[in-house]
């Protein structure tokens, strides 16, 4: 009796042992709507460099950035979440105005312009990307292609634009920057002349891409990373920079954001990981990667594979101000959009 009674006691100093090892080996949970393809290798990289679980949850491409918003909202009671890392910044600064983020500051915050990072410090941008029109150089001559969003809604170009549903993602962002920069009445109108010209739309940027190259639609709104990845399968494709001389609206640069729950359940390790993905590292890894992205680090020196704010006259956007103005704009592009 006695040796199954030393043997029970050993078991369990075996099993407190090793179960404190698990328990104790640093964790941190990542919320990401970048691409997996994209964020993974990154986040594993952290994973293995710095002895760290890393645990992370990826959104799709048609629900992108609304899903994990509306779930780190759903949480905000018992958050589960630590950082949230976002290809966008609408979505980022919905959660800021409900009070989730709570301020940090990364050793190298003075690296990023002031534009891309927030004043109290809950949020910091970086690796951005460009809206662009996509179109297909078999069904358009160099002189034909708009040079300014306000051509879409022109009579030659009914049917033959598409664009992401403008209620989710980097679509949204650039819907309420739109409203933002261009007053409300003015958007207004846009939009609906836009929809009256029969513009396609699809569930994501990607899927526009990918009709551009087929020749489903001669032009497509969508993302630098997109049309990247579409020329880069061989298909006859083009960028196009709207608006880009100085007089005009402007091209929209939408940077990928990062900010740390209020309530984090693992602060500190949320607070390092937050500083690696605004390492010169990352940025440069992102802007020279098939992600094709746009370095905001002032330090970045790198080739870049797509045009940038010093090259094309960039959209002067008060992001602030979009996400204030989101909820008025959501309601009105719901109901231009929401049903065929």
């Amino acid at each position: 009796m006695r040796s199954w009674v030393w043997y029970g006691r050993c078991l369990g100093c075996l099993v407190a042992v090793f179960g404190c090892g698990v328990d104790s080996q640093p964790k941190v949970v990542v919320y990401t709507a970048l691409d997996r393809e994209f964020s993974e290798p990154i986040l594993k990289r952290y994973q293995a460099g710095h002895g760290v679980i890393v645990e992370a949850k990826y959104d799709i491409e048609s629900t992108k950035t609304i899903a994990l918003t509306n779930q780190l909202l759903a949480e905000r009671a018992r958050p589960r979440c630590d950082l949230f890392w976002n290809n966008e910044i609408l979505n980022t600064l919905r959660l800021k105005r409900q009070g989730l983020l709570g301020p940090f500051t990364p050793a190298n915050a003075e690296d990023f312009p002031e534009e891309f990072r927030a004043r109290d410090g809950t949020w910091y941008g970086f690796a951005a990307r460009a809206r662009v029109l996509l179109v297909n150089v078999q069904l358009l001559a160099l002189d034909d292609r708009p040079k300014s969003i306000m051509e879409l809604v022109l009579p030659k170009w009914r049917g033959k634009v598409g664009l992401a549903k403008p209620l989710f993602g980097t679509t949204a962002t650039h819907a309420a920057c739109l409203f933002s920069v261009m007053g409300y009445d003015k958007a207004k109108a846009f939009f609906q002349d836009l929809k009256a010209n029969e513009v396609r739309t699809y569930s994501g940027n990607r899927d526009v891409a990918r009709a551009v190259g087929r020749g489903e639609i001669a032009v497509g709104l969508t993302d630098t990373d997109d049309a990247i990845g579409e020329a880069a399968e061989g298909s006859p494709v083009a960028i196009v920079y709207l608006d880009r001389e100085a007089d005009q609206l402007g091209t929209l640069f939408i940077p990928n954001t990062v900010a740390i729950l209020k309530n984090a359940p693992h602060r500190e390790e949320a607070e390092r990981l937050a500083s690696y993905l605004l390492s010169l590292e990352v940025e440069n890894s992102l802007a020279t990667g098939p992600s094709a992205q746009v370095p905001l680090n002032r330090r970045s020196d790198v080739a870049v594979q797509v045009e940038t704010p010093k090259t094309v006259h960039a959209m002067n956007v008060d992001f602030e101000h979009a996400a204030q103005i989101w909820d008025q704009v959501a309601d009105f592009l719901t109901r231009e959009f929401s049903t065929p």
